[in-house]
C-alpha cells in the first residue's frame, strides 16, 4: 500500500469524524434549548409542538415515564400485597374469637390471652400497629355488662371533636357513653392500643359507619383516614364482624345483623407503615411516594406524603385494599430533575477522542502490514528449525538410551543367570538388590525419554501385572543404608485389602515412591519415615484407618509428632460425589482398584512461603501434601489400577512376576510374638512377619509377653522384641530370659528364638548380664522386608531354603510351555547381548541359534528353514534390522511353491524404546517388539501372539 493511499484513507476517515462531531454538537444544542424553554417559556405554541416532537424522537421523556411507572407500580403492588396478608390474618382472628370466646362457656379468651397472642403473631400482620375486639352490647345488657367488666362504657365522639396529645390522654377521664339501643365497647386489645379498652366504637362517626357496613356485608371494610386516639397520628381501621357459628353462608343482611356478636378491628398507622415499606427498596431515595384516599373524587384525603399532582412527571397507581367502597391511589414522581446536558457534551468529546485514536491505530496498522508479513516469514523459518531441533533431540535421546541400555542388558541378563544358580538366601538378597538398582537405572533412562514422548504427545502408561508389595520391598532396599546411617526408622505398611497382583504401570509407581521417599530421607534426621498404602474406600468409610487424623505422639511410628495427614487428601476428588467412590457399589467396577499412598516423615517440613506449589494428577490420580515446619510433612497421592483377578482367562495365562513369593513354606505353622509398646510399629512388624506365613501375636511389654509364652495356648517359636523395650530395663530383660530358660528346663521343650529389632546395628550392644545364661539374641536390622526377614529367620531357626523356588521357576512355567522345543534365531552384533538373549530363551526350553549380522540372518532364513521365530536387533553395522527384515519378507513373498511359504514371526530386539521406533518396526514388516533388557512379562506377551502352548 503506497503512502498516497494511506493519506487518502486518512482524509476520508477525518471527514466522517467531522460530520459525526457536527451531528453530536447539534443534538447537544437542541437539548440545551429544550431545557431553557421549560424554564423561560419563550417559545410559542408552534415552538412547543416542535419541541415535543423532538423529545418524542429522542425518546427521553417516554423512557423516563416508563421507568417511573415501573417503579411506582412495584411499590403499589408491594403495599397492596402486604395489606392483603394483614387483612387475611385479621379475618382469621375473627373466626378464632367466634370459636373460642362466644362458642365457649366460660370463654377461653381474656385480655391477657388476647394481648399475648396478638403480640406473638404481629409478624403475620406486617402493616398493622394494633388489633382490638369490641363486643356487641344491647341497652338491656349494659348495666350487667359494666358490673361484670368493672368499668363503664366510654364515648368516642368527644375525642374526635377535641383531639388530645398523647401525654394528656387518660381513659378514666373520658365521658360515659350516652344511652343508645346498642353499644360496641372494646374488651380485648393488643398492648400497643390497650388505651381503647372500654371505648364504644359505635359512638364515633367514622367507626360507627365502618361497623354497620361490616356487619351487613360480612366483609372487611375500611374507614376514611382520621387521627387515632392517644397517638394523634393519621390512620385507618379495618373492621370485620364476628358472627355466631350457625350463620349460613348465604345469609341476608338482616340475618347477619341479628347474628352479630362483635367487631374485630385492625389499626393501620399509614405514615409509619408506608415509610417502613419504602425502607425495603434500595431506590427509595430516587422516587417520592404519596398515598391518597380518593373515595370522594372532589376532595382527596392525603394519607402519606405531599400533593405532587402538579409536578412535571408523575404516575398514578391504583390500590385495592379489599373494600370496594373506598378508593386509594399512589402517586409517584422522581426526586431529581433530568440531568444537565453537560454529560452528553463530555460523552461526545470522549467519543471524538476515541475516534481519533482509532484512526491513528488504523493508520499505524496499515503501515505495519509489510513488517508483520516479514515477521511471519521469519517465524515460519524458525518453526522449521525448531521442529528439526526437536527431531534431533529425540534422535539424540534415543541414541543415548541405546548406548546405555546395551551394557545394562548384559548386566541385568547376567544377574538373572546368577539367580538361576544355587545361592543361599543372603546371596539371593544381594543379587536381588543389584537387580533392583539396575532396574532403577533403567527407569532413569526411561525418564530421560519422557520429555521426548511428551513433546510428541505419545507418553502412555503401561498395563503390566506387578506385585505392589514386592516393589515397596525394592524401594526400601534402596534407602535402608541411608536411613540406618541417620538413625531414622523406615517402614512400609500395605493394607490386606490391597490385592496381591495389580495391573498398571509399575515403573511410574516406583518412580513416584522413590522420589517422595528420597526427599523424606534427605530432609529427615530424626524420627521416622512411614509409607502406608490403602484402598481409597478404606479411608473413605473409616474415620481412622491408621492414625491419619491423630497427632498424638504415642500413636506414631517413632513417638515423634507428625503433620496432620488428613489435610493432604481431604480435598481429593476421589472423596467427593464426582470422584470414583460413587462407582464402588456397581458390579462393573469390581476390577478397578483405587489406592491411596501416604509418605509421612518427621523431617524439617516445608516452609510456609514455599507451600504454594500446585500438584497435577498422575496415573489417573491426585497428589497433595500437609506440612508443618519443624514437625514434618505427609505427602499423599492416589493411583488407579486394575485388579489382576484369577477369574480372568487372560490373566490366568500371564501370572508372571519379577519378584519371588515372599512366603516360605518352612515357616508355615510357626507362631511369633512381637513385643512393642507402639501399636503402629507393632502393626508394621506383624504385616511383614505374616507375609512369611507365620502367625503373629503382639504385646506391649515383657511381662505380657512372658505370660503369652507360658500360658501354653499358642506354641511360640520366636520372640521379636523392639530395641527400646529390650534396653529400657536390663533387669526386666534378664528376668524375661531366665524365666523362659526355667520353663524350658521344666517342660523339656525347645526354647523360642529371641530376636531384637533395631534401626542400626551400631546402636545396639548386648548386655552380658542378660545373655549369660542363653545364646546371644539375633539382631534383625530394620527396615523390615520379606526377603531379608526370611533370611534372618532361616539362619537363626536352622531351616534351609530348599523349598524356595529359584528365580523364575514360577514365572517361567507359562513361557516354558510356549518355547519348549522351539527353534529360535537370534540376530545381534553384540556378543554379550547374544549370550544374554540365548541364555534367557534356553532357560525356557528353546533351541537357540545366534548370528552376528543381518546378512547371516538372511542366509539362515531362506526357505525352507526350521526356525519358529527370529529375534532381530535393529541397530547393526552393514545392514540394520529393518533392511534385513524387508529382504526376508521379500524372499518369503517370492516363494513359488505355496507349500514352502511360511510367515516367520520376527520380533525387534533393541534398547531404543521410542514410540517412533515401535511404529517403524511394524512398518518394515516386523511382528512385534521386545526391549532390552528382557522382561518376562513382555517376552511372554509378544511370543504368545504367534506361538501356541506345547
Amino acid at each position: 500500500m503506497s503512502f498516497l493511499h494511506v493519506i487518502g484513507f486518512g482524509l476520508k476517515v477525518g471527514h466522517l469524524l467531522l460530520v459525526l462531531c457536527c451531528w453530536i454538537v447539534s443534538i447537544i444544542y437542541i437539548n440545551w434549548f429544550i431545557s431553557m424553554d421549560k424554564k423561560m417559556g419563550f417559545l410559542g405554541d408552534g415552538g412547543k409542538m416542535w419541541l415535543k416532537w423532538w423529545e418524542k424522537i429522542l425518546g427521553i421523556t417516554e423512557k423516563r415515564k416508563e421507568t417511573l411507572a415501573s417503579m411506582c407500580d412495584e411499590r403499589a403492588r408491594m403495599l397492596q400485597d402486604q395489606f392483603n396478608v394483614s387483612m387475611n390474618h385479621i379475618q382469621a382472628m375473627s373466626i378464632l374469637i367466634s370459636t373460642f370466646h362466644h362458642a365457649k362457656n366460660p370463654s377461653a379468651i381474656d385480655q391477657r390471652t388476647f394481648a399475648k397472642y396478638t403480640e406473638r403473631t404481629a409478624f403475620e400482620r406486617p402493616l398493622t400497629s394494633g388489633v382490638a375486639y369490641a363486643v356487641r352490647v344491647l341497652q338491656s345488657e349494659r348495666e350487667q355488662f359494666e358490673k361484670q367488666q368493672g368499668w363503664s362504657i366510654k364515648r368516642m365522639d368527644t375525642m374526635e371533636q377535641n383531639p388530645v396529645h398523647e401525654d394528656d390522654y387518660v381513659p378514666d377521664e373520658l365521658e360515659r357513653s350516652p344511652i343508645h339501643e346498642e353499644y360496641a365497647p372494646v374488651i380485648f386489645a393488643q398492648d400497643t392500643i390497650s388505651h381503647v379498652i372500654s371505648i364504644d366504637v359505635l359512638s364515633g362517626k367514622e367507626d360507627r359507619e365502618n361497623v354497620l357496613r361490616a356487619r351487613e356485608s360480612g366483609k372487611g371494610v375500611l374507614t376514611a383516614p382520621f387521627r387515632l386516639l392517644k397517638t394523634n397520628r393519621l390512620g385507618v381501621i379495618l373492621t370485620f364482624a364476628v358472627y355466631r357459628r350457625d350463620l349460613p353462608s348465604n345469609a341476608t343482611p338482616n340475618e347477619r345483623i341479628q347474628a352479630t356478636d362483635g367487631y374485630l378491628g385492625g389499626v393501620f398507622e399509614i405514615e409509619s407503615l408506608v415509610e417502613k415499606l419504602l425502607q425495603q427498596l434500595a431506590s427509595k431515595q430516587t422516587v417520592i411516594v404519596s398515598v391518597y384516599d380518593t373515595t370522594n373524587h372532589t376532595h382527596s384525603i392525603p394519607m402519606y406524603g405531599s400533593d405532587v399532582s402538579g409536578d412535571e412527571f408523575y404516575h398514578v397507581s391504583f390500590l385495592n385494599f379489599g373494600d370496594p367502597f373506598r378508593k386509594h391511589e399512589m402517586h409517584c414522581r422522581f426526586k431529581q430533575k433530568p440531568p444537565w446536558p453537560w454529560l452528553a457534551l463530555s460523552t461526545s468529546f470522549g467519543i471524538l477522542v476515541i475516534a481519533l485514536l482509532v484512526g491513528h491505530i488504523c493508520h499505524a496498522t496499515v503501515n505495519r502490514i509489510a513488517t508483520i508479513e516479514e515477521d511471519c516469514r521469519k517465524m515460519t523459518e524458525l518453526k522449521k528449525l525448531a521442529e528439526a531441533a526437536d527431531v534431533a533431540k529425540s534422535q539424540f535421546l534415543a541414541t543415548v538410551s541405546h548406548e546405555i541400555r546395551t551394557p545394562m542388558n548384559g548386566v541385568l541378563g547376567m544377574m538373572n543367570m546368577i539367580m538361576d544358580t544355587d545361592l543361599d538366601v543372603t546371596q539371593q538378597e544381594y543379587v536381588r538388590t543389584a537387580q533392583g538398582s539396575g532396574k532403577a537405572l533403567v527407569s532413569i533412562i526411561n525418564e530421560l525419554l519422557d520429555q521426548a514422548k511428551i513433546d510428541s504427545g505419545k507418553l502412555e502408561l503401561d498395563a503390566l501385572m506387578f506385585d505392589i508389595r514386592a516393589i515397596m520391598d525394592d524401594v526400601l532396599s534402596l534407602f535402608s543404608e541411608k536411613s540406618q546411617g541417620k538413625g531414622v526408622e523406615l517402614a512400609v505398611y500395605v493394607s490386606d485389602q490391597v490385592p496381591q497382583q495389580l495391573i498398571g504401570d509399575p515403573g511410574r509407581f516406583r518412580q513416584i515412591i522413590t522420589n517422595l521417599m528420597g526427599n523424606s530421607v534427605k530432609f529427615t534426621d530424626k524420627g521416622h519415615i512411614f509409607v502406608t498404602i490403602h484402598l481409597v474406600e478404606e479411608v473413605f468409610h473409616s474415620i481412622e484407618v491408621e492414625r491419619e487424623s491423630s497427632k498424638e505422639t504415642d500413636d506414631t511410628l517413632s513417638g515423634f509428632p507428625v503433620a496432620d495427614g488428613r489435610r493432604s487428601w481431604e480435598g481429593f476428588k476421589a472423596f467427593s460425589h464426582e470422584g470414583p467412590l460413587g462407582s464402588f457399589s456397581s458390579p462393573s467396577s469390581t476390577d478397578l482398584i483405587n489406592v491411596i499412598v501416604s509418605v509421612e516423615d518427621t523431617g524439617e517440613g516445608i516452609p510456609l512461603e514455599s507451600q504454594e506449589k500446585i500438584f497435577t494428577p498422575f496415573m489417573q490420580g491426585e497428589i497433595g501434601f500437609a506440612s508443618e515446619p519443624g514437625i514434618g510433612s505427609t505427602f499423599t497421592f492416589t493411583a488407579g489400577f486394575t485388579n489382576a483377578c484369577p477369574d480372568s482367562n487372560e490373566i490366568k495365562t500371564q501370572k508372571i512376576s519379577n519378584q519371588p513369593h515372599p512366603a516360605s513354606s518352612e515357616f508355615n505353622g510357626m507362631a511369633a510374638l512381637v513385643i512393642d509398646p507402639r501399636p503402629v510399629r507393632a502393626k508394621v512388624s506383624r504385616y511383614h512377619i505374616q507375609r512369611l506365613g507365620i502367625h503373629v501375636e503382639t504385646k506391649l511389654d515383657l511381662k505380657q509377653g512372658l505370660s503369652t509364652v507360658t500360658d501354653g495356648n499358642v506354641a511360640i517359636n520366636m520372640v521379636l522384641i523392639e530395641q527400646e523395650v529390650w534396653e529400657r530395663d536390663t533387669s526386666i530383660s534378664s528376668q524375661f530370659v531366665n524365666n523362659i530358660r526355667k520353663i524350658v528346663e521344666v517342660d523339656k521343650e525347645i526354647p523360642p528364638k529371641l530376636f531384637i529389632l533395631v534401626n542400626s546395628t551400631s546402636s545396639f550392644r548386648v548386655s552380658s548380664s542378660v545373655t549369660s545364661c542363653v545364646h546371644n539374641p539375633t539382631v534383625v536390622t530394620k527396615p523390615l522386608r520379606a526377603s531379608m526377614l526370611a533370611a534372618s529367620l532361616q539362619r537363626a531357626m536352622g531351616v534351609g531354603n530348599k523349598g524356595n523356588p529359584r528365580n523364575g521357576e514360577h514365572q517361567g512355567l507359562s513361557l516354558h510351555h510356549l518355547l519348549s522345543g522351539r527353534k529360535i534365531l537370534i540376530v545381534d552384533d553384540n556378543s554379550v547381548n547374544r549370550t544374554v538373549a540365548a541364555g534367557a530363551l534356553k532357560k525356557y526350553g528353546a533351541g537357540v541359534v545366534c548370528v552376528s549380522s543381518g546378512k547371516e540372518a538372511i542366509s539362515m532364513l531362506k526357505p525352507p528353514h526350521q526356525f519358529d521365530a527370529c529375534f532381530m536387533d535393529i541397530q547393526m553395522p552393514e545392514m540394520d534390522g529393518f533392511e534385513a527384515t524387508q529382504r526376508i519378507r521379500k524372499i518369503e513373498n517370492n516363494v513359488s511353491n505355496q507349500e514352502l511359504y511360511v510367515h516367520l514371526p520376527i520380533l525387534a530386539m533393541t534398547a531404543d524404546v521410542m514410540q517412533a521406533t515401535q511404529e517403524e518396526c511394524l512398518k518394515y514388516g516386523m511382528d512385534g517388539y521386545v526391549s532390552k533388557p528382557f522382561e518376562a512379562e513382555q517376552l511372554y506377551r509378544e511370543v504368545s501372539k504367534f506361538l501356541q502352548s506345547s
